[in-house]
Parts: C-alpha cells; structure tokens; sequence
C-alpha cells in the first residue's frame, strides 16, 4: 500500500500522560458506542470537496471533520484550511485500481510513527479485474474513490475527473443533533432517539425494535362534543367531533321530531337542514357525508357555514318520526 501525503498540522505533544481516566473534548459528537464517536464531515458549505486539479492531479477543498481513533485515543478534530492537491500514481499497465482520500491522524502515544500530526494522504488500492476500496490504516476517515484505469498517465490523458470521483464523505453532528445525509447514510443507530436526513426524511432510531423509523412529531388533537344546534323539526341528540393536523372528523346524530318523509322512487328528497356545527369545526369547502338510521341510509352534505342537510335517502322508503340519524364525514378545516 503507498501513501502521499499534504501535511496540514505537525508538532508533537510537550509532557504527556497516560492515565485511566482522560480528557474530552467540549461540544460532543454524535456517539457509536460508550467511549466512541461517529466520525465523519462536518456539514456546511461544501465541505472537502474532491475536484481533478489536472491530469492526474485532485484537490480536496477546505472543511472540517472528526477522525476517531481507538477507544483509547478517542475523536480528533481536524480542519484543512487550505486547499490540499495531491498527485495520483500512474495506473497499472494490466489493471485498474481504485485510490481513495482519507485523513489520516498518527499519535505517537498510541501508535509507533513517533510523530503526533494530521494530514491529507492518498492510499493506493490494489490493481485487479474488478478493483475494491483500499483497506485504510488506523485513525483514518475515508474521503473520496478515485477509479484509476489501467495505463493511465498524464501522456495518455490522465483521468477523466467527470466519472472517476466517488463521493464517499460521511457526516457527523455534535451530539442530539440530526446527522445529514450522505454516503454511510445506512448505518446502525446509537441511542434511542437519535435522528437522521435521508432524501429530507426525517427518521429517528428506535432502539427497541433496532429499525430507523419515518418520525413523525406528536400533533394536538382537540375534540368537542358540545356546540351543534339542531334544525326545526330535529333534534341533536349527539355531536362528536375531533381534529388533528387540520384535518377533523365529524359525526352528528339527530332525531325527527316532525312527521315522516316519504322518499320517492328516485331517491331525491327535499333538503332537510338538520342542524349546525359549531364555528372551527366547519369545512373549508362543502363535503359530502354518509347517513343512516340504522334501516335506512342516504347522503348529507356539511357547508362551510356550518349546515348540515340531509339530501338523499333510500329510494321508496321514509325518514321516520323518532328515529336517531347518523351523520358522519371527515374533511378539511
């Protein structure tokens, strides 16, 4: 495995030491485990933004990130400030290969460089038929693929930067926070409760089950079951009605207190305003109910000034004196 590397921050460590218990940093990242961090970009702008800088030349943009090492070690945060170019290898004469951008942390109190410093480093892959991702050494946060054709080189072209790039930045937000989308997107929750963006999604993690569901937030739901005034020749003998996210359903019973209504064979009857509902819980446009007594049904129709007329019933038959008709519908506010 070849590494290059642009070398952004270097100067190791005065007086050090290692104890069981140890500093941590302020602003905690989303957590992996109990002494883990989810590392990964920090979203804003664009943030290491991989683009071909020539032939076989690529340019990581500026950002920032988290980089987690071993549990011991713990997360490092890591910024470029500076656009960092990197030249990549010529490619193999038989196979292609696939390089990968990383940033790499060493920490010579955990590691055996002997050197504590960050840096911006391609990690060549393996030249084969059907080319896979570099395995990356330790401390390191894959970036970007670059897909190296076999016999690439700046005399033959070099890379087309168009198609060769594979965005592979993952991305991480301070702890509670809603971690954006990205590459890795499908990864295992943490905590009950955390949340993720996939495709504006909103999804939050439910640990009992181990599955990421759609969230969908608690909404106010109010409900009434006084207010309805019956029409001459009704009576209302129990209105409910019960609304939530704009949306209400509604139901009014009411009693015939006059003489019966004979139904022609069409079905159409004179329109029977039976009674109104209360102001709030009126459709913003007329809607259209179901009816029924129990032996019989037919059609209301609720207005937006609150009326609720009976319109149709059963062909041949009646609307009988002291019988309760039911009236529900769901609608609109």
């Amino acid at each position: 495995m070849t590494v290059r590397a642009a070398w952004l921050l270097a100067g190791p460590p005065d007086g050090q030491t290692r104890t069981d218990t140890r500093l941590a940093p302020l602003g905690t990242f989303a957590p992996e485990g109990e002494l883990t961090t989810r590392d990964g970009v920090i979203a804003g702008g664009a943030p290491l933004l991989a683009t071909g800088a020539g032939a076989m030349q690529v340019q990581l943009g500026t950002g920032r990130a988290l980089v987690q090492g071993t549990t011991a070690q713990g997360a490092y945060p890591v910024a470029v400030t500076v656009p960092e170019t990197l030249t990549v290898g010529d490619g193999n004469a038989q196979y292609p290969r696939i390089d990968s951008i990383v940033l790499r942390v060493r920490d010579g109190l955990f590691d055996a460089t002997g050197q504590t410093s960050v840096a911006v480093e391609l990690v060549d892959g393996t030249p084969q038929p059907s080319p896979v991702e570099p395995n990356l050494p330790p401390s390191s946060l894959r970036l970007w693929n670059i897909a190296v054709p076999a016999g690439a080189s700046a005399g033959t072209g070099g890379i087309n930067w168009g198609s060769a790039l594979a965005d592979r930045r993952r991305y991480t937000a301070s702890y509670g926070g809603i971690i954006p989308r990205g590459w890795g997107t499908s990864f295992t929750g943490a905590y009950d409760g955390q949340f993720r963006d996939v495709d504006g999604v909103l999804e939050r993690w439910n640990a009992t089950t181990a599955k990421w569901t759609t969230y969908r937030p608690p909404r106010d739901v109010e409900a009434i079951t006084t207010g309805a005034t019956a029409a001459s020749g009704y009576g209302v003998t129990q209105f409910t009605a019960r609304r939530v996210g704009g949306v209400c359903s509604l139901t009014v019973e009411v009693t015939r207190t006059g003489t019966a209504i004979s139904v022609p064979a069409g079905g159409n009857i004179t329109d029977q305003t039976v009674a109104t509902i209360p102001t709030g819980w009126r459709p913003v446009y007329d809607v259209e109910g179901a009816a029924s007594d129990g032996y019989s049904d037919g059609g209301a129709r609720i207005g937006t000034n609150g009326t609720v007329i009976l319109r149709t019933w059963v062909p041949g038959g009646s609307i009988q004196s002291g019988r309760n008709i039911r009236i529900s519908s769901c609608y609109v506010l």
